[in-house]
């Protein structure tokens, strides 16, 4: 993670060993060590159903279906996330300046936000696939 965001105090707080416990080896590697996954490989980027994507370490709601588009960048992109349920830090890893976007309950890397997106935000939250879970609507 970004060294702004070892800085940050999250609700839920694991040693590194409880979350390469908890987590699949590709979801510990971007939650918990901001890599990335190749694009185009995450069935939830053609995820088209009503629900909810959820942050795959702790579970906590991030961005609701409808506010979900395709971007073509080959990640899970929305618009908007939930209210309150996300935090953002600078990231200059790469020789570029971006936005890092961190589930706000546990500090997972989620992926990065960018103003490229579609009204009425204009934002694109470009998210790895692995850092999500997706509950369809009942």
């Amino acid at each position: 993670m970004t060294q702004q965001n070892d800085q940050q105090r999250f609700p839920i707080q694991l040693e590194d060993a409880e979350w390469r416990q908890r987590l699949d080896p590709a979801a510990y590697q971007v939650l918990r060590h901001a890599a990335t996954e190749r694009p185009y490989t995450s069935p939830l980027n053609n995820e088209k159903r009503k629900g909810r994507f959820l942050c795959a370490g702790c579970g906590a709601q991030l961005f609701a279906s409808d506010t979900k588009f395709d971007s073509g960048c080959g990640w899970p992109s929305f618009y908007q996330a939930l209210d309150g349920a996300v935090k953002m830090s600078e990231d200059n890893s790469h020789f570029m300046r971006r936005i890092e976007v961190h589930c706000a309950t546990c500090g997972g890397h989620l992926g990065h936000v960018f103003p490229d997106g579609p009204q009425p935000t204009g934002d694109r939250y470009c998210m790895n696939g692995v850092a999500l879970k997706f509950v369809p609507a009942e």
